[in-house]
């Protein structure tokens, strides 16, 4: 009798073992399960970008979208600030309220950037920067290298001009980095030719009608212009457009920067002289790409820059077809 009394508590712990195992198998499938549900969901990046209508970072953010659609493991939730600080602010804000994995932002200004970089820091929300580029709060920054734009471009300048003659600097926004450091650019080659000398400076804001208001006061001042070189291309054209209209725009040398669509053609028919090529599309990619990995937990460069190139009109061509 003992023998059986052993024996059921003996079966009884059999059949335990083996439903708890049972169980046991069920409740390890649904982690798996629950991964393979992860790798399928898709990284989220948000892009805070500037403004929509400028025509050069309409570019860059065709870059974006043309990456986006390349690569299914991610997705972007996009805003336009529509060059309003404040409202990029509260653009950045609501992302960081989606928990997005990463931001891409292109700044309205270096106040937004500030602020954005700040509050994402907070929230453990990885920031990169394109196009401009904070001085102050260490963050992936991509874009080009201002400083370098504006020696290359004033060097072009320098080299029409034979190295003498009164030249005109056209500004972005002021105390907006590449602005800073464009014209820092230009002023550091005008320094190593004495007989250069800059009698105007002003700024349009990086808008070509700002531009063509901004020459025609300069025009009416009566002074002897050589040459304008502006901090970007629109401002250049609108300048140009000025100064056709004034009939004087014979014997005055226009740079800008940036080599847009626009631009190339007015390259092309002899009227601007030349611009620095700025690849909106590769900087709008390679800036999505950082942001993209930095969500995965990758490292990335604290700083990539798009390298400069001069276009004038015997090379206009090959800038041209870029675009399309």
């Amino acid at each position: 009798m003992r023998i059986k009394a052993r024996a059921i508590p003996g079966l009884f712990f059999f059949f335990l073992l083996i439903f708890l195992a049972a169980g046991c198998g069920l409740n390890s499938a649904s982690p798996e399960v629950k991964t393979e549900q992860n790798q399928t969901e898709k990284l989220v990046v948000g892009v805070a970008h500037a403004d929509f209508k400028d025509p050069w970072l309409g570019f860059l953010l065709s870059g974006v979208k043309e990456y986006e659609a390349e690569h299914k493991e991610m997705k972007a939730i996009y805003s336009d600030a529509g060059n309003d600080s404040n409202k990029q602010i509260e653009q950045a804000e609501a992302l960081i309220e989606q928990d997005v994995d990463s931001m891409m932002v292109i700044p309205v200004d270096m106040v937004a950037a500030e602020l954005i970089l700040e509050k994402a820091k907070r929230a453990d929300i990885p920031v990169v920067l394109v196009n401009r580029e904070s001085l102050e709060t260490k963050s992936a920054y991509v874009g080009s290298d201002a400083l370098a734009f504006g020696k290359m471009q004033m060097e072009e300048v320098a080299k029409r001009l034979g190295g003498k003659g009164n030249v005109a600097i056209m500004n972005g926004q002021i105390g907006h980095p590449a602005q800073k450091q464009r014209t820092e650019g230009n002023k550091q080659v005008i320094e190593r030719y004495k007989n250069m000398h800059v009698i105007l400076e002003g700024t349009a804001g990086w808008n070509r009608e700002q531009g063509k208001t901004l020459m025609q006061s300069w025009l009416q001042s009566g002074q002897k212009i050589d040459a304008v070189v502006a901090n970007n291309d629109e401002m250049a054209i609108g300048a140009i457009q000025a100064a056709e209209e004034a009939g004087k725009l014979g014997g005055i040398v226009f740079a800008g920067i940036d080599g847009t669509p626009d631009a190339l053609a007015f390259v092309k028919a002899g009227k601007l002289a030349a611009t620095v090529f700025q690849d909106a599309k590769g900087q709008g990619q390679e800036g999505i790409e950082a942001a993209v990995k930095l969500a995965k937990g990758e490292q990335v460069k604290e700083t990539t820059y798009v390298a400069e190139e001069l276009v004038v009109k015997e090379n206009a061509g090959t800038y041209i077809e870029k675009w399309k």
